[in-house]
C-alpha cells in the first residue's frame, strides 16, 4: 500500500476533524495572480465550511473577481502528530442579513461559547459590515500521520 493511501482520512474522519476547534487558512487569488492567505475561524452552513469577513477585505475583493478558494485546516506539533485537510473549491458570497447572521452564529458557537438572545446585539454589531462566505468543496486532500504508528 502506498504511504499516501495509509495516511488519507476517510470521509467520516475528515468530517470529524473539521468539526474540531481549529483555525482555517483561506487562500484566494490576488489581481496579479499571487496568493492571498489569511487565518480564519469558521463555522458551517448545511455541512459546508463557512466564515464571515469584512466586505471590503482583500479576500472578498479577490473572491468577487475569482471565486476559486483553497482552505487548509491543520493540527499537530510533531511530524507523527500532523493532521490536515485541504479543501479546494468555489466560494459563494453571502451578503444578505439572514445568511450572514447564520454564519456569524455558527462561528460564535464554535469559538466563543453558547448562543443566547443576549448575544444577538453583539453579533448584529459585529456582522454589520461583513459578508459571509460558503465554501463549496470540489476536492479534498487529507492526511493523518498518526496512522503511521511512529514509522516515518
Amino acid at each position: 500500500m502506498k504511504r499516501r493511501d495509509l495516511i488519507r482520512m476517510s470521509h467520516d474522519e475528515v468530517a470529524e476533524f473539521l468539526r474540531g476547534r481549529h483555525t482555517m487558512n483561506v487562500a484566494t487569488i490576488n489581481h496579479d495572480g499571487t496568493i492571498h492567505m489569511v487565518a480564519m475561524w469558521y463555522g458551517f452552513v448545511r455541512e459546508a465550511p463557512a466564515f464571515w469577513t469584512f466586505g471590503k477585505s482583500q479576500k472578498i475583493l479577490n473572491l468577487e473577481r475569482n471565486p476559486q478558494i483553497t482552505c487548509l485546516v491543520e493540527a499537530g506539533d510533531k511530524y507523527e502528530e500532523l493532521q490536515g485537510v485541504e479543501l479546494v473549491g468555489r466560494a459563494e458570497l453571502v451578503p444578505d442579513h439572514d445568511g450572514r447572521m447564520a454564519i456569524g452564529r455558527s462561528v460564535f458557537e464554535r469559538y466563543l461559547g453558547e448562543w443566547s438572545e443576549e448575544v444577538q446585539p453583539f453579533l448584529e454589531r459585529t456582522g454589520a459590515k461583513r459578508v459571509g462566505v460558503i465554501v463549496h468543496v470540489d476536492r479534498v486532500v487529507s492526511w493523518d500521520h498518526r496512522k503511521l504508528g511512529g514509522e516515518y
